[in-house]
């Protein structure tokens, strides 16, 4: 199979129809063999309908369907377990994204033996002051962190290598930097297209002003583990010990100054009274402190379990068991 195309979605009953019909004409105007999987993420409209609907006459179409609202990572995450295709397109179900760049996307990643191509909205139609100017300051964040030269992390449409998709952990809410997630996998050709952007037809944003903050937040998390995740004593455990250090050597620069000038018969203060003693003090705590977070942090990656992320309610035309419980290690 050629191209499988991730579809997560919610609420979207409206844009579900003629998104469909889009993308088959594309697939079959390119005679590609495909595959089309909806992750229905608790939607309460009539979305899970329409896509029964289209499995009906289309075994291409396969989908899963949450038993509630869980988040477009783990959509993304139980549609990569499934895929077949060869090269793998994610994309929005509110139209805004054009399957028309899907022959362009698969090209770059076949031909080009490009492993993650990420769309760039160049030119958007969304509020400048809500969506556009957060958007660029979140993703020039964004490069400046990763070191990936890409204009737009969050754009959903993106194509990728199958080994790629089998080889991340898309959790929480990582949905937003999977070609960081794909670098720190050892996936370094990674580049971005210029695709075109489409005003929404239909509804309203799932998403508000809080991805932003939690996106910022996610960019601090993914950065600390990228770099300590797999080695949290480096870190905590290299501070703790120079703190402790510093604490330690002050305390005894105290102790020691009062008995020397103790046995000079010269003024000097109790050391209970001295504020630099309880500074000292507290520093070697804080050192201690950091020290048993490091090493508490690599006693629980080598005693990591297995966790439920999210419950599967329905699926359709999918073969494969889907695993309910992946480990929350990530390949990082």
């Amino acid at each position: 199979m050629q191209i499988s195309v991730v579809i997560p979605l919610l609420d979207e009953e409206e844009s579900l129809p003629e998104l469909y019909q889009w993308i088959t004409q594309v697939m079959h105007e390119n005679n590609f063999s495909y595959e089309i999987i909806f992750i229905d993420d608790g939607s309460t409209d009539n979305s899970w309908q329409k896509i029964e609907e289209f499995s009906n006459k289309d075994k291409a179409v396969k989908a899963i369907r949450f038993r509630k609202n869980y988040g477009k990572s783990q959509a993304l995450h139980a549609g990569f377990k499934i895929v077949k295709g060869d090269v793998v397109i994610t994309m929005d179900a509110d139209l805004q994204d054009n399957p028309e760049e899907i022959p362009e996307l698969y090209k770059l990643i076949v031909e080009d033996d490009y492993d993650l191509i990420s769309g760039w909205k160049k030119k958007r139609y969304d509020s400048y002051w809500s969506k556009n100017l957060p958007s660029k300051l979140f993703n020039s964040a964004a490069r400046i962190t990763s070191g990936l030269k890409l204009h737009d992390f969050n754009c959903g449409l993106k194509a990728y290598k199958n080994e790629v998709v089998k080889s991340i952990d898309v959790y929480g809410e990582m949905h937003r930097y999977i070609p960081l997630l794909a670098k720190n996998a050892g996936f370094t050709k990674i580049d971005e297209k210029v695709v075109q952007h489409q005003a929404r037809k239909y509804g309203s944003t799932k998403f508000g002003m809080e991805r932003f903050t939690h996106g910022f937040l996610d960019l601090i998390t993914i950065w600390f583990l990228s770099k300590f995740g797999r080695r949290p004593m480096h870190l905590f455990g290299a501070w703790g010990v120079v703190m402790f250090f510093i604490g330690f050597i002050s305390a005894a620069w105290i102790g020691v100054s009062k008995l020397y000038k103790m046995t000079k018969g010269e003024p000097n203060m109790l050391i209970a009274l001295n504020p630099w003693f309880y500074i000292s003090l507290t520093v070697m705590i804080l050192g201690t402190l950091l020290f048993l977070a490091g090493f508490l942090g690599e006693l629980i990656l080598r005693t990591q379990r297995n966790s439920v992320r999210y419950r599967i309610d329905q699926t359709i035309n999918s073969i494969e068991k889907i695993n309910q419980a992946p480990t929350s290690s990530t390949p990082i």
